[in-house]
């Protein structure tokens, strides 16, 4: 890669972050799906990006299929060098026709994974105790169950975006866009408990505004609730592949199980499209179906 061409990846990553205001994680896939895209022009011998054509884009994607990768990466890496193509082209006008004409991989229809009520009801039951990490786990769980929000949004929550006695956080989703999700009392409970007795004590001397806290009292991470998470399953005994995620699964499932409406699921999710909430029908249709055929007796 040419010293114009990092300069360019350079701008290209400062862009996703400031401007685009991507999450830490997104920035740094994109980086190295771009990074991986120019070691195979690399590898191809082509020194320029000037000389990108569509063959070139489609040995990409088919070098891609012959790793085994799944679609939902294949697709992401596509994405992202085709994002850092259009970015190219509106600051330098560089030619991204290349990248606009390559077709995306066929989504795979999978189901997103949920834990069953039991299987929450343990995790609660192992966040149990008074110690501070006890409580901050309970507040943790709580409010994520509660909520649905995004790891993201909760890992950038601070103290005045919450109002106890309403029963409402103020989140920042995607895009920057702002929006408040109500939660209920037993969250606000959990979340009072953990303010009064376990967040002082977590903090020692560090000074901060963010909600949510690690053992050594600075701003608890996106990774840190998965470590977090993953503790609170090992305690529970739940056999599960957990990932944060679950947890936003979960609270739509649940909710449309019990006859919520699409719509408000859709603005409480933050979700700008529909469609992106509409898979939860076929999760909801799956456990119905699952109940009928473990339950009924001439199923």
């Amino acid at each position: 890669m040419d010293d114009r061409t990092q300069q360019l990846c350079k701008e290209y990553i400062t862009y996703i972050r400031l401007e685009k205001n991507y999450s830490v994680r997104t920035v740094q896939e994109y980086g190295n799906d771009v990074q991986e895209f120019f070691d195979f022009l690399t590898s191809e011998g082509i020194g320029s990006i000037e000389s990108i054509t569509y063959q070139e884009a489609r040995l990409f994607a088919s070098r891609l299929y012959d790793r085994n990768l799944s679609r939902t990466t294949i697709s992401r890496k596509i994405s992202s060098v085709r994002s850092f193509f259009r970015f190219a082209n509106s600051r330098h006008g560089t030619d991204d026709t290349a990248f606009r004409l390559l077709h995306h991989p066929k989504k795979e229809e999978r189901l997103p994974a949920f834990f069953y009520a039991e299987e929450l009801e343990k995790m609660f039951a192992a966040c149990q105790g008074v110690l501070p990490r006890d409580l901050r786990d309970s507040a943790l769980l709580e409010l994520l169950y509660a909520t649905g929000i995004r790891v993201s949004e909760l890992t950038s929550i601070e103290l005045p975006d919450l109002d106890l006695e309403l029963g409402i956080v103020r989140v920042m989703g995607k895009g920057r866009k702002e929006r408040y999700v109500p939660f209920g009392s037993i969250a606000a409970d959990a979340i009072g408990d953990y303010l009064q007795d376990g967040r002082p004590r977590l903090l020692k001397k560090e000074k901060h505004e963010r909600l949510f806290v690690n053992l050594r009292g600075g701003p608890l991470t996106d990774r840190g609730v998965r470590h977090v998470l993953d503790a609170i399953v090992g305690r529970a005994s739940v056999q599960a592949n957990v990932y944060p995620h679950m947890l936003r699964h979960t609270f739509a499932t649940h909710l449309l199980s019990a006859g919520a409406d699409m719509r408000t699921v859709q603005e409480l999710l933050g979700h700008s499209d529909l469609s992106s909430t509409q898979i939860y029908t076929h999760t909801t249709k799956e456990h119905l179906r699952r109940t009928y055929m473990n339950t009924h007796p001439r199923a």
